[in-house]
């Protein structure tokens, strides 16, 4: 965005973005609702979307580069965070996401194929593909009525592996020093999510049902990759970071992936296991969950392990009627997301049907503070630079306190 000059938001004042950012995530408002944009690899921007919203203001993307090379998310420049305000910067540690992929795939002819450090393989169509897709999972044909996941014939990474997190603490303190707000991801998936991509969807929902004790151990195996890897990063880099992210998706557009007592008893002691290691190498870090779907019955479960924050805010599932969560649990959960519906408005409709949405999300999750502003989810390659535009200029123009 070279040789322009960015908006100034509505009565600013001269807070930066950092003191902004952490006095909504201390529940009292700022100036301006705080925004981000891709800090995340679940707040992005698909290369598609950001090429061709660089391209509406007449300028070339700079760079191109992708935070997440699966899921195809613009690495936006500085100077396009710096024209539309973006509060936050994002740390992207070396993960099976976004270290040496391309180096490391095959020609299979019609697509590209990659096996990552888990052992999944991951597929990208050359013609039209958007992203990757995983085919297989390494530990899709084993026998979890039998198999003892110590005795496995697996090859578990290297989470702790320090080039991780390699020259990312000059990056935190480059972002403290614009007056930015540092967001660091974790090593993977959720655990929930992990168990999937190991075992391949059917195995590991029925995993949970046919053989728990082969479930819970596989889970505590990821959890402790999960605690080693924090324990690596946040010893690095606890000190310099303000939100941390960790993950797993178990609501669907209206119900559960699980039922919430599967949940309890086998997913939520190992993510409390996890958050505790967080909250002990970076006391004064937030911690963002991101699980999308209808997950309202589990946000209890969320805030009582530790959970600060929440996303996607998945407004458009059942149950997840913004202006309610804000009444029901706003007192002890932040909200980040939920500014557009990214399943239909953002994509599909008018530029007045994306500036209404935004206004509706505003006016039920803003007051008070505790509110961030972010899609529900990544922006996908479908969405028109205009409705993009829209979003944007919609809460620079109503975000203000």
């Amino acid at each position: 965005m070279s040789g322009f000059t960015a908006p100034t938001l509505s009565d600013a004042t001269s807070m930066t973005s950092r003191e902004r950012l952490l006095k909504a995530l201390n529940h009292e408002e700022p100036d301006h609702v705080p925004f981000d944009l891709g800090s995340t690899q679940v707040t992005g921007i698909t290369i598609g979307a950001y090429r061709e919203l660089c391209a509406s203001l007449g300028r070339a993307p700079e760079p191109t580069a992708l935070s997440d090379v699966i899921q195809q998310l613009a690495t936006p420049s500085e100077s396009f965070l710096e024209y539309f305000q973006v509060d936050t910067r994002g740390l992207f540690p070396l993960t099976s996401h976004n270290w040496d992929v391309e180096n490391r795939q095959t020609d299979e002819g019609a697509a590209w194929e990659y096996l990552d450090e888990w052992g999944i393989r991951h597929r990208f169509p050359k013609e039209n593909g958007h992203w990757y897709a995983m085919v297989a999972s390494p530990l899709e044909a084993i026998d979890s009525m039998s198999a003892s996941v110590d005795e496995l014939d697996y090859r578990w990474p290297r989470a702790a592996d320090p080039r991780r997190v390699a020259g990312l603490r000059a990056r935190a303190e480059a972002i403290r020093a614009q007056g930015k707000a540092v967001v660091i991801k974790g090593l993977c998936a959720g655990l929930f999510e992990m168990t999937q991509r190991l075992r391949g969807m059917q195995n590991a929902l029925m995993d949970t049902l046919m053989a728990p004790d082969f479930t819970d151990r596989l889970i505590g195996r990821l959890a402790d990759a999960k605690i080693a890897f924090w324990e690596m990063a946040l010893d690095e880099l606890g000190d310099r970071v303000d939100v941390v992210l960790e993950a797993d998706d178990y609501g669907s557009q209206e119900s559960q992936l699980v039922a919430p007592e599967t949940f309890r008893s086998l997913f939520k002691p190992h993510h409390a296991r996890v958050l505790k290691t967080i909250k002990s190498r970076a006391p004064q870090a937030k911690i963002l969950f991101h699980s999308c779907g209808n997950v309202r019955e589990l946000i209890p479960d969320f805030i009582e392990i530790g959970v600060d924050i929440l996303n996607p805010v998945h407004i458009r599932a059942t149950g997840m009627e913004p202006a309610a969560l804000k009444r029901d649990f706003g007192d002890a959960l932040c909200f980040w997301g939920g500014g557009v519906d990214t399943q239909g408005v953002l994509p599909k409709g008018t530029v007045q049907e994306v500036m209404d949405d935004v206004r509706r999300n505003l006016d039920a999750l803003a007051p008070g503070g505790g509110y961030v502003f972010n899609t529900i989810h990544n922006i996908q390659s479908e969405a028109p630079a205009a409705n993009i535009l829209a979003m944007w200029e919609t809460w620079r123009d109503y975000g203000a306190y």
